[in-house]
């Protein structure tokens, strides 16, 4: 980050407010204007670096003065610079992170419903006392609900539980 003492503060505010039109969906900034200031090495890693800010900042609602903390190696007019675009951006950086998570699906659970059940035989065996969970979910895609029903075995339902919470944890690392 101590590449952004390169420029002037109101130039850094310049930057860090196309960064946020990149992180956004609209223009990035440009590195044909910055290549003077920073090799393609250099420019790459301040993106990487500014975007992850903003996203981690916004994302995990981190206070200004953790900001700060992680800004600690620029001097302070360019971390005031970057606040007062993150600041001013706040929100719209939110609606950016909050549509590209949604994004990845555009079904969302409504209401579910589950029982237990005991299976305790079938035509071809005569003893099984296997439990079975019926689970009901009712996913609205596209606006029409859409009723899901599936019985489980607790194999089946410790590998959907499992496959459940790996994508919370992709999905908590898009915040």
């Amino acid at each position: 980050m101590e590449a952004l003492g390169r420029i002037s503060p109101a130039d850094c505010v310049k930057l860090c407010h196309r960064v946020v039109d990149g992180l956004c969906g609209r223009e990035p900034p440009c590195r044909s204007d910055y290549s003077a200031t920073w090799s393609l090495e250099e420019w790459l890693q301040l993106l990487d670096l500014l975007t992850s800010l903003f996203r981690l900042a916004v994302g995990s609602d981190i206070p200004e003065e953790q900001v700060l903390a992680k800004l600690s190696d620029v001097d302070h007019s360019h971390a005031e610079a970057v606040l007062t675009v993150l600041r001013a951006r706040h929100e719209e950086i939110r609606r950016a992170l909050l549509d590209r998570t949604n994004g990845i699906s555009s079904a969302t659970l409504q209401d579910f419903d589950w029982q237990l059940k005991l299976a305790l035989s079938s035509d071809k065996i005569s003893s099984l006392n296997t439990p079975l969970l019926s689970l009901g979910l009712d996913v609205r895609e596209n606006g029409a609900l859409r009723p899901i029903t599936m019985e489980l075995s607790r194999e089946e339902l410790s590998t959907l539980i499992s496959s459940l919470e790996a994508a919370n944890k992709v999905v908590q690392q898009l915040k």
